[in-house]
């Protein structure tokens, strides 16, 4: 896929709306000649909502890691989707839950900081709501006095099993103010993901395309890798140790001769007892984990991929503004 500049591309990304939500009119983006709309929406919601989901769903491409575990997404992720309309650039955002730690302070800033530059909003929410929470009425706040478009979806509806329960509450969040439309969606099986993109068009400015009609995601290959990693760790770890993890890519080496990578990043833990738990017993939790990312990144760049792995103690990263930062997690 072609990333941001300043790493080699593994394959070209794919364009058009190629996923599964491919563009409503069912044309396919040939270029940039005949794009008359061009925006940023932002995927918002309560962690766990499905947002990660449903941006790689749009884009036909893994650009956000996904796991079973709530405040897995950290930082914004941008997927680019081009459409016979035009362009939309999608960021994929940290759920908005309460602050206690820095880092949480840092994901809810990644989250509502990011509304004054948008043109529109998706608000993600489980269809086994009916009504906001104090995360949905945060950013609805946010978004409203930002007068900021807001498309609701209703996301999971797949997991309803009494259907007939669903009506009443798709009522009831109808009747919401401020929303531009409200679409019951399920991101993990593509269902309605086309409607939902379509209410976003008319809500976009006209204008060229914001990034290259190749380019999918503003985030590097490096930071991709380290993510994957960062999957792996929160499928495996319990209780607070993945939420006290952090990868980071030391080196990144591009072998010609092999047409391969080799990798070598750090995993960051805050105590000597989350390094044991991480290790695992003879080392078999950190042999699985690269395993599974080798696996994961070879995919990513469309050649082979080695990872070493190694765990290095940073005490209180998580309530410390510049250890964060040395981590990748600057505000």
């Amino acid at each position: 896929m072609k990333t941001a500049p300043g790493e080699k591309a593994g394959t070209e990304a794919r364009t058009g709306g190629t996923g599964a939500a491919a563009d409503p009119a069912g044309n396919a983006g040939t270029g940039t000649a005949a794009v008359t709309v061009a925006g940023t929406v932002a995927i918002l919601g309560r962690p766990n909502v499905g947002k990660s989901t449903l941006l790689n769903r749009i884009v036909g491409e893994k650009l956000a890691i996904v796991t079973p575990k709530p405040q897995t997404t950290r930082n914004r992720i941008t997927g680019v989707y081009n459409g016979a309309p035009g362009q939309i650039v999608f960021v994929d955002t940290p759920g908005v839950h309460g602050a206690k730690k820095e880092l949480n302070r840092f994901m809810l800033g990644e989250a509502l900081g990011i509304i004054p530059d948008i043109d529109a909003a998706l608000l993600i929410v489980d269809a086994g709501t009916d009504r906001p929470g104090d995360a949905e009425e945060k950013i609805l706040r946010a978004l409203a006095e930002a007068k900021c478009p807001v498309v609701l979806g209703i996301n999971k509806v797949d997991t309803v099993k009494n259907k007939e329960a669903l009506l009443p509450r798709l009522e009831r969040w109808n009747q919401q103010p401020g929303l531009s439309a409200l679409v019951p969606i399920s991101a993990s099986r593509g269902t309605n993901v086309d409607r939902l993109v379509a209410e976003l068009w008319a809500l976009l400015p006209k204008g060229p395309p914001l990034y290259e009609a190749d380019q999918l995601t503003d985030r590097t290959e490096r930071f991709l890798a380290a993510e994957l990693i960062r999957e792996q760790l929160f499928i495996s770890l319990r209780q607070e140790v993945p939420y006290a993890v952090a990868v980071v890519v030391d080196e990144w080496n591009e072998r010609a001769a092999t047409s391969d990578v080799v990798i070598s990043a750090s995993i960051v833990v805050e105590r000597e007892s989350q390094r044991a738990i991480v290790l695992g017993k003879g080392g078999a939790m950190i042999r699985d984990v690269g395993t599974r990312a080798r696996l994961a990144i070879s995919e990513l760049l469309q050649r082979p991929a080695h990872v070493k792995l190694t765990v290095r103690i940073e005490p209180d990263w998580t309530t410390s503004p510049l250890a964060m930062a040395e981590l990748g997690y600057r505000a």
